[in-house]
């Protein structure tokens, strides 16, 4: 706290008193008991050089401290030298303001007596140190309006002040009458806080809730030392400070942090506006619901607006209606929308509207309610709608305002779900486009499937492709080139294109075409790299399929046959696509019984991070094992579901279903 002070009140003073200004602690003011004490000293002098010459503690750091925070200090028993002998005083600093400076009130006392018993004897003495004691403790403490009570608490002499904080007359607070000004919930807690600092014989700090003339309540510091004679407690002696601005201030820092927390590493942007809700409700508001607009994009808002809140916290006995929600051109929701400013309303008591809908949902008793838009990288991308109900303070201005510095406060991380939502949105169109659907294959079933990372914007590189080739074989490839984003997607475009071409040219061994396209990837692509399964599954005479395939640096293909066995094909791996330019690859061959499943699959389906990969592959073989008999679009879609991956990359699948022999022949 900052005092403002008239320097000559300390004049007459018997404690020594200095006063310094700016932050390297000129003098400006000592008074003449600080000169009989310690000596005289230049104005202008920096503190360091004043005390510096007879201060045996060195405690300099602790000015600057005080000037920063304006936080009060004392220090006992500060040892110094006074006529070539050791003495002892009492220091307090405390913040002040004069001529539009800032700087420090300094008051000592000798406390010499204390530390060599027998300094000060009789009544004269005591009625000193009485003096002293009290002075020193008001300098202490932050001095607006000052109290004074008997040992057990009772007020004992008038306080101004009090009367203008409360409204209260003497013969009112007098005693135990201050505590009808005390908010009756804080009454019970304020005197177990006295009764203990009575019983310690220790200071008192304390804050509490007390009514204002007008009838409102506000915060208060109340702060109080005991004044001691004989090692008794004669008096209480102390401060009441009106806080309800520094209150408010730490409880709305409170807030901003937990918004900070609450959003940290958040990508999904319905987590974040989650997070937010939790905090605005309880800590704001009874109610919250929050609506993301489909058109932020710059976009017109058709009407009437139909939505759904993507977050909302509806209060209890809230009564069910339609599950959309219906805004017309003057709805307040609109309005926020198009004037960018929030719409904040009041009901007085006898006045509250007969239901506030909420996430389609009308709540009654509602006191007060605002409409807050949320404007992303200057954008309105979202609207919160947060509601008061029944005895709770209705929403002020103080409170439209903080959640406004809330929303201000997570725009990172809203701008960053937003990004996020938007590429997701563009990489996932993308993403459809380039992968085909399956051919229709007579005797065959086909499945694929893509699953899009859950955790970031890493969309691009996993790819699946199926063909028919002249000669009626069926071409199935998979593959994951290196790279989570739009650049990905295009070069994962490319190199499948450039499969497919080199796979139609002519007809030979999958590990001959991968040879060519790793040629041709290294020459057009210097920069890719990835992994991929090249494979052709063809029909022979005897009626049975050959799988022909290839493997570049990729999970091996998984058989699953119709009576639960599940195995590997992994006979041979060959470095991934983009190292070795013209180095041979080999192909492999199986057969695949009647009734079995083929699966060709990317990383994202097996990695765990933290795990080795082993442990994901057992999980796999174990699960679609399992699954054999089950249809293939469930078997796709299980395994997509069920696995504990950990959804950091994209996943894609495709499965193919031999037809199983008639039950006769079985």
């Amino acid at each position: 706290m900052v005092l403002d002070v008239d320097l000559n009140a300390f004049d007459a003073l018997r404690v020594g008193v200095l006063v310094t200004g700016g932050s390297d602690h000129r003098l400006r003011y000592v008074n003449r008991a600080y000169q009989e004490m310690v000596g005289v000293h230049q104005r202008g002098e920096p503190i360091r050089d004043v005390l510096g010459g007879v201060c045996v503690d060195d405690r300099f750091e602790l000015f600057d401290r005080v000037l920063e925070t304006g936080e009060p200090a004392t220090v006992e028993a500060l040892p110094f030298e006074h006529q070539g002998s050791v003495r002892f005083a009492s220091v307090g600093l405390s913040r002040i303001a004069r001529e539009g400076e800032e700087g420090l009130l300094i008051l000592a006392v000798d406390v010499t007596d204390r530390v060599v018993p027998g300094w000060l004897h009789g009544p004269v003495g005591r009625d000193q140190q009485r003096f002293l004691q009290r002075y020193r403790s008001l300098v202490r403490l932050q001095t607006q309006a000052v109290w004074v009570t008997d040992p057990m608490g009772q007020v004992s002499e008038p306080s101004a002040g009090w009367q203008r904080l409360t409204g209260q007359s003497w013969e009112e607070h007098r005693g135990a009458g201050w505590q009808d000004a005390v908010h009756p919930d804080d009454r019970a807690p304020a005197f177990e806080t006295w009764c203990e600092a009575v019983e310690r014989q220790d200071v008192l700090h304390q804050v509490y809730r007390i009514r204002t003339p007008g009838g409102d309540y506000r915060h208060v510091r109340v702060l109080g030392i005991p004044i001691m004679e004989d090692g008794e407690i004669v008096e209480w002696v102390g401060t009441i400070a009106d806080i309800e601005l520094e209150w408010r201030e730490r409880q709305h820092r409170l807030l901003l942090d937990r918004v900070a927390a609450a959003t940290a590493n958040l990508a999904d942007l319905d987590e974040v506006l989650r997070a937010l809700a939790q905090v605005i409700v309880p800590h704001l508001a009874d109610g919250c619901a929050i609506y993301v607009l489909p058109e932020f994009e710059d976009q017109p808002i058709s009407l009437p607006f139909v939505t759904t809140p993507v977050v909302s916290v509806v209060p209890a006995g809230a009564v069910p209606l339609a599950r959309q929600e219906v805004f017309d051109a003057d709805s307040d929701l609109v309005v926020a929308i198009r004037t960018r400013k929030p719409v904040h309303q009041s009901f007085p008591q006898g006045h509250t509207p007969p239901g506030v809908v909420l996430n389609g949902e009308s709540v009654v008793g509602v006191n007060s309610c605002v409409i807050i838009p949320v404007i992303v990288d200057g954008a309105v991308a979202a609207v919160v709608h947060a509601v008061a109900v029944g005895d709770r303070e209705p929403l002020g201005a103080v409170d439209v305002e903080l959640i406004g510095r809330m929303l201000d406060h997570a725009h990172p991380h809203l701008s960053n779900a937003m990004r996020f939502q938007r590429t997701q949105r563009v990489a996932l169109a993308l993403q459809k486009y380039l992968l085909p659907e399956p051919p229709k294959v007579p005797g065959l079933e086909i499945a694929a499937r893509y699953s899009a990372s859950a955790t970031a914007a890493q969309i691009g590189g996993d790819w699946y492709d199926s063909f028919l080739l002249p000669d009626g074989s069926l071409v199935l490839t998979i593959g994951d080139m290196a790279g989570h984003d739009l650049s990905a997607a295009v070069t994962m475009s490319q190199i499948r294109n450039a499969l497919r071409c080199l796979a139609i040219d002519r007809r030979e061994p999958p590990g001959h075409t991968l040879r060519r396209l790793n040629v041709a990837a290294e020459v057009l692509y210097p920069e890719a790299m990835g992994t991929c399964v090249l494979a052709r599954l063809e029909e022979h005479d005897d009626g049975g399929r050959r799988f022909h395939y290839s493997v570049a640096g990729h999970p091996p293909p998984l058989l699953v046959t119709r009576d639960g066995a599940a195995r590997y094909l992994d006979d041979t791996v060959d470095p991934v696509v983009g190292v070795g330019y013209d180095m041979p690859r080999a192909t492999s061959v199986a057969t695949l019984p009647p009734g079995s499943t083929l699966l060709l699959y990317t990383d994202g389906l097996v990695e765990v991070p933290g795990e080795h990969l082993d442990a994901g592959l057992e999980r796999l073989r174990h699960a679609a094992a399992g699954l054999a008999l089950a249809p293939l679009d469930t078997f796709c879609d299980t395994l997509l579901g069920r696995l504990p991956t950990a959804q950091k990359d994209d996943v894609a699948v495709i499965a193919v279903r031999v037809p199983d022999l008639p039950k006769a022949i079985r």
